[in-house]
């Protein structure tokens, strides 16, 4: 895996190279499926489209792509992958041939998944994320990559967010109906902002359930209830009339366990939960993943 980072930190190196130098990328087009963010690419030379998804700390090949096209890849050691629902042995590949933004590379630790339907050939974690701070304009459907020296998160950011000490992983705080709660920014979450059920009766949630339907998470599905919540800050921002899904009564997910680093909270802040598609898709999203920044902001 540590290999699979430095390739894909290589690449995004050569992305600037390839725009003159420059410290700022050009504005991509991406499509929006159900909330997911794509972008297309080739692999093994077949043209196909890759998911970007900040909530995972690895990268995946659909194992319905692999399956279309019957591809002969060259396996690497199989890792465990926890959802939020269950735990799972996935394989793992390597020498994978892949074309993004126009230039070719190879990628290792690919670790199988299941992407829905053959057409999306892969998905884009932490390795993606890491290396350069993202910005994805939700309403325009578009995004580009800066470098950290031409924007400082540190003054710019009006999110309150931080670091997942081990993981690294970006985690902000959002208040809903006035009840402050730290939650992973998660775009690979299409659905609406999804709590744990105590963090939900704490919001005052759990006596204005309007129903429940079924989730798929990276390995299996449970059963969500969902409510609306009066109000959600989200840093600068009051929004109104948000929906909030939180497992329903005896569904065993492992929301809080995905967070643990060796048995301790992550400095101290108990986080409960995932920021989904919902509540981002009015904004201009700018993620400084490695340090934790995140500033939202509506387009002019």
């Amino acid at each position: 895996m540590k290999l699979a980072t430095f390739v894909l930190s290589f690449f995004l190196t050569s992305v600037f190279y390839s725009f003159a130098n420059a410290a700022v990328s050009q504005w991509t087009d991406f499509t929006l499926d159900n909330g997911h963010v794509f972008f297309p690419v080739n692999i093994e030379g077949i043209p196909t489209r890759v998911m970007l998804d900040s909530g995972a700390q690895i990268n995946s090949i659909n194992k319905a792509f692999i399956g279309k096209h019957q591809l002969e890849l060259n396996r690497g050691s199989k890792v465990n992958v926890k959802g939020v629902y269950d735990v799972d042995t996935r394989n793992a590949y390597n020498n994978v041939a892949v074309e993004i933004f126009g230039l070719p590379i190879e990628l290792d630790g690919l670790v199988e998944g299941n992407l829905g339907h053959h057409s999306n050939g892969m998905l884009l974690g932490a390795g993606f994320f890491s290396n350069f701070i993202v910005q994805l304009d939700y309403p325009n459907k578009k995004m580009r990559l800066l470098t950290r020296d031409v924007v400082d998160m540190r003054e710019m950011a009006n999110v309150k967010a931080v670091t997942q000490k081990g993981s690294g992983m970006p985690i902000a705080q959002i208040e809903i109906n006035g009840k402050p709660m730290w939650l992973r920014v998660d775009t690979g979450n299409a659905g609406s902002v999804l709590i744990d059920r105590s963090s939900a009766s704490k919001a005052g949630l759990l006596e204005n359930v309007e129903g429940a339907n079924a989730s798929f998470g990276a390995n299996s599905m449970g059963v969500n209830e969902y409510a609306t919540a009066e109000t959600v800050r989200f840093g600068p921002y009051q929004i109104s009339d948000v929906q909030i899904r939180f497992p329903a009564k005896g569904q065993k997910t492992h929301l809080e366990s995905q967070f643990e680093q060796t048995g301790s909270r992550i400095g101290g802040k108990r986080v409960v939960g995932l920021i989904g598609y919902d509540l981002l898709k009015d904004f201009i999203v700018t993620l400084d993943y490695k340090r934790g920044k995140l500033h939202v902001a509506v387009p002019q």
